[in-house]
C-alpha cells in the first residue's frame, strides 16, 4: 500500500501536475471512433511501457477504439481520481492498486464480472483476483484487471557470493548473519538499504522486509488477524523479528545511512553491495546491467527457513463506474487476458498475471519457480492487506528500528495504537475499504 512495491513516478507531464486534465472522450454515436482515456501513475516504470504497448496493440485490433494513456502525478493521483469521479468527468479507465485500495475506492469502480463485464472464462485465466474483489474474497466480480504479477523479493550478486565463499543462499537469520560476515571480509556492503527507487521520498520502504518477517511468523490466514487486531502488532514474535532485523545494522551488515541513502540501487548494480530488497518492476534493469550475476532469493527474515513468498498482482486497470463506454472498456480489459497481451507484458520485462504463463527474463522466471517448482506458499503484499493508516505509521516508525533510533516495541506500539484508533468497520472480521 502507499508506495507499495516501488510505486514511484518520476516523470510527470507538467500539464497533468497542474490540472490532472484528460481529453474528453468522443461519444460513440457521434463518430466512427471512440476514444477511451486511461489514467496511469507509472511514470517511467516498465508498467508504463507495458500499458502503452497494450493500448497500441488493442487499437491495431480494434481501429474504431482509440486508447489515450495519460500520465498523472503519484503525489496526488488518488485524490485526482476521486475528485474527477465525483464530478464524473474523469477517465474511462485508470490504474488502480489492489487489496484494500480497490475496496477504498470501490464506490466509483465497476465490477468486472457479470452481465456486460469481462467473460467469466477470461477472468478465470487471471491469478490473484480474490485480492481485488469485494471483501478480498471470491473471484467472479473483481474491481481490477491485473496488469502483472509482482514479487517483493531479495536480489543478490552471485559473483560476490562466490568470491566470499558463500556456497548457498541463506535461509534464516543465522545463515544471513554468517553470509554478511563473509561479505564484509571481501570489502563489500552485504545488504544495502536506502530509498530503493521510491518516488515519494528519500527513505527506504520497510514493508518489503516486514512482509517476510510476518511470513516467518504467521500463515496467510493469520494475516487477517493482524488486520482485525486479534493478533497484536506488539506480539512477542513480532518484537523478536524486528530485533533480529535491527541486528543487520548493529552487526555491520548494512550501510550506516539506512534511512537516508539515495543510491543503494546503484551500489548493488556496480558490485559495491551484495544484496538488496526490491521487486519485479526492477528486474529488467538488473539483468540488463548485471547479466547472469544477478539472481533472486527469498529474504530469510526468520529463525526457521522461510517457506512462503510474496507473489501478488499489485495493480492493474479498473473501469470507472461513470464511464459512458462500458462495453468498450470491458473489451480492452478482456484483451488484457489474452496471450497477445501476455507477450507484450513479458516483453516489457514484467511477469504476466495469466495462469500458466512463463516469462523470458530468467530472474523473473526464477521467482515463478519458487511457487511452481519449489511450492512455496503464496502471500499477498502485507501493505495491501493492512489499513492505510497503519501502513503509514509503519513507514514512519520501522525504518528507525533498523537505524537503531527506535526500539521494536515502541514502533509496534505506534502501529497498534493507530489500528485501535480506526473505526470498528475498518478492523473487523471482513476486509473493508
Amino acid at each position: 500500500m502507499k508506495m507499495m512495491r516501488k510505486r514511484g513516478v518520476s516523470a510527470i507531464l507538467a500539464a497533468t501536475v497542474l490540472t490532472g486534465t484528460v481529453l474528453v472522450s468522443t461519444p460513440s454515436w457521434g463518430s466512427s471512433t471512440t476514444t477511451l482515456n486511461i489514467w496511469e501513475n507509472y511514470g517511467t516504470e516498465q508498467n508504463a511501457v507495458a500499458l502503452k504497448n497494450l493500448a497500441t496493440a488493442f487499437t491495431a485490433q480494434n481501429p474504431s477504439i482509440k486508447i489515450n494513456v495519460v500520465s498523472e502525478p503519484a503525489s496526488n493521483y488518488f485524490q485526482l481520481l476521486q475528485s474527477h469521479a465525483i464530478t464524473k468527468n474523469g477517465p474511462d479507465m485508470a490504474v488502480m492498486w489492489t487489496g484494500l485500495y480497490s475496496l477504498q475506492y470501490s464506490s466509483f469502480l465497476d465490477n468486472l464480472g457479470g452481465s456486460g463485464g469481462v467473460p467469466a472464462a477470461d477472468l478465470a485465466k487471471m491469478e490473484g483476483l480474490s485480492w481485488m474483489s469485494p471483501q478480498l474474497s471470491g473471484t467472479s466480480n473483481p474491481l481490477v484487471m491485473p496488469l502483472e504479477t509482482q514479487f517483493y523479493i531479495g536480489f543478490y550478486n552471485k559473483k560476490l557470493f562466490s568470491k566470499a565463499g558463500i556456497k548457498s543462499v541463506p535461509t534464516d537469520w543465522t545463515q544471513l548473519y554468517a553470509a554478511c560476515s563473509a561479505l564484509k571480509k571481501i570489502g563489500v556492503t552485504p545488504f544495502t538499504y536506502g530509498n530503493g527507487g521510491q518516488g515519494l521520498g528519500a527513505e527506504f520502504y520497510p514493508w518489503y522486509d516486514m512482509s517476510y518477517m510476518m511470513i516467518g511468523n504467521y500463515s496467510v490466514n493469520q494475516w487477517k488477524s493482524l488486520y482485525n487486531g486479534s493478533i497484536k502488532w506488539t506480539a512477542a514474535a513480532n518484537v523478536t523479528a524486528l530485533a533480529d532485523w535491527a541486528k543487520l545494522k548493529t552487526l555491520g551488515c548494512t550501510n550506516p545511512d539506512v534511512t537516508t541513502k539515495t543510491n543503494n540501487i546503484q551500489d548493488f548494480e556496480t558490485g559495491k553491495a551484495a544484496m538488496l530488497m526490491d521487486g519485479t518492476w526492477d528486474t529488467l534493469q538488473y539483468t540488463k546491467l548485471m547479466g547472469t550475476n544477478v539472481a533472486a532469493f527469498v529474504p530469510p527474515f526468520s529463525v526457521k527457513p522461510i517457506t512462503g513468498v510474496v507473489q501478488f498482482p499489485g495493480d492493474g486497470i479498473s473501469a470507472m463506474s461513470y464511464s459512458s463506454h462500458k462495453a468498450d472498456d470491458m473489451k480492452f480489459l478482456t484483451f488484457m487476458t489474452t496471450a497477445k497481451a501476455a507477450a507484450i507484458i513479458n516483453a516489457a520485462g514484467l511477469i504476466p498475471d495469466i495462469a500458466g504463463t512463463t516469462t523470458s527474463n530468467p530472474v523473473n522466471q526464477q521467482m515463478l519457480n519458487f511457487v511452481t517448482k519449489q511450492h512455496m506458499t503464496v502471500y499477498p503484499m502485507l501493505d495491501n492487506v493492512t489499513q492505510v493508516n497503519v501502513v503509514n505509521a509503519g513507514s514512519s516508525e520501522l525504518p528507525t528500528v533498523l537505524a537503531g533510533q527506535t526500539t521494536p516495541l515502541s514502533a509496534l506500539n505506534k502501529m497498534s495504537q493507530t489500528l485501535n484508533a480506526l473505526p470498528a468497520s475498518q478492523r473487523g472480521s471482513q476486509y473493508a475499504g
